[in-house]
């Protein structure tokens, strides 16, 4: 599914050069991608809470593909402003039933969150070599050859519903959430500031996958290859990052790992925006696993301060709190083309910095399952 959401962003460089788009309209289209997933996700996720709705995972998986699929075909940006908000709306479904699942195959434990949450970093990180693929030799029509892994990722998720019910069957105390019995009260205070923290960084993720692969091919030259690099960077760091996150986790703690990954954000990305030449390669690697390292404890933190409300948790964290980093990249696609990608990218240096300020004052939560590796 989550190839889904990093293939939007690797379209970007296609439709500037291809239609002749704005910074501004281009980041529109990640706008629209982002907009509706960010609304609908927390509902999805309050629906979960109440019904489990494994069918989500195939159906979203199928909704999310298509839309991504036609945004090449014909020129209208209308049209293609309606169909990645589909696509959206697929993500949207897919992720808090993703998370509960995941929750309560992994039994509480850190290690497993972060496998995974691998799953989606990696679809993130093959998105812009698979668009690249595509796109680069057929152009944007070819765009329908990108629901294949739609059609793959929804058999692949009836297999792994299946083996899961049948696990479920053998061994009934793990359909409960981590094998707590008696969930303890809601810390609403705690996982507003959490969210928070998330929106910040989200706002980094979104700007820099937005406009990194430009941003490169501006500052070092290269062309499509050598922005296609620094995204696929950016993305396949985070592979590294999330396992990384959940074994540093299970040694640490999850916030003072949270915490330090949000300080090596905040100098990682001044790397990116000020360091000149190929060196910035370094810089983008740093900053993707400053993203990714908290980025499966954002979701089990945020569990675990909603222990009665997982879902809600889940569609905030993976959501609403994601998705509203689109909500920044018409603004920073519009200071782009008022002044230039560089001083558009520089107050990303300050979020990271702003989200740890949220995290210092943070308690780690302690349910049944938090000290599970």
């Amino acid at each position: 599914m989550d190839v889904y959401q990093g293939a939007v962003a690797a379209l970007v460089p296609f439709f500037v050069a291809e239609r002749a788009y704005s910074y501004a309209a281009a980041s529109g289209i990640v706008l629209a991608a982002s907009l509706l997933s960010s609304v609908v996700q927390p509902l999805f996720g309050a629906l979960t809470d109440k019904w489990a709705m494994p069918w989500l995972l195939p159906v979203s998986t199928l909704v999310g593909g298509a839309g991504v699929a036609f945004a090449g075909v014909g020129g209208s940006y209308a049209v293609t402003l309606l169909v990645v908000a589909v696509s959206g709306i697929g993500v949207a479904a897919y992720h808090p039933e993703a998370a509960r699942v995941a929750r309560r195959a992994s039994r509480g434990s850190h290690t497993a969150m972060s496998w995974f949450s691998l799953g989606g970093n990696v679809g993130f990180a093959t998105a812009p070599l698979l668009v690249s693929a595509v796109v680069a030799t057929g152009g944007l029509r070819a765009s329908p050859l990108l629901v294949v892994p739609a059609l793959a990722g929804a058999v692949l998720c009836v297999a792994a519903l299946r083996g899961l019910r049948t696990g479920v069957a053998a061994d009934p105390k793990s359909a409960s959430h981590g094998g707590s019995s008696a969930p303890a009260e809601d810390d609403w205070p705690s996982f507003l500031k959490l969210s928070g923290a998330i929106v910040c960084r989200s706002v980094v993720f979104t700007g820099l996958s937005t406009f990194i692969a430009l941003y490169v091919r501006e500052r070092i030259g290269g062309g499509e290859v050598a922005g296609t690099a620094a995204l696929f960077v950016l993305y396949v760091g985070g592979a590294v990052g999330t396992v990384a996150g959940g074994r540093l986790a299970a040694r640490h703690g999850r916030l003072p790992v949270v915490r330090w990954s949000y300080a090596l954000t905040v100098l990682a990305v001044a790397g990116v925006v000020l360091v000149p030449g190929p060196v910035l390669y370094v810089f983008v690697a740093l900053t993707s696993a400053g993203l990714y390292i908290p980025f499966s404890l954002h979701i089990t933190l945020g569990q675990d301060y909603l222990p009665r409300r997982m879902g809600t948790a889940s569609g905030v964290t993976l959501g609403l709190t994601v998705s509203i980093g689109g909500l920044a990249s018409p603004v920073i696609g519009a200071v782009a083309d008022a002044a230039s990608l560089r001083t558009a990218l520089t107050p990303l240096i300050v979020l990271p910095a702003l989200g740890w300020l949220l995290l210092r004052t943070l308690r780690e939560p302690d349910p049944a399952d938090s000290n599970r590796a």
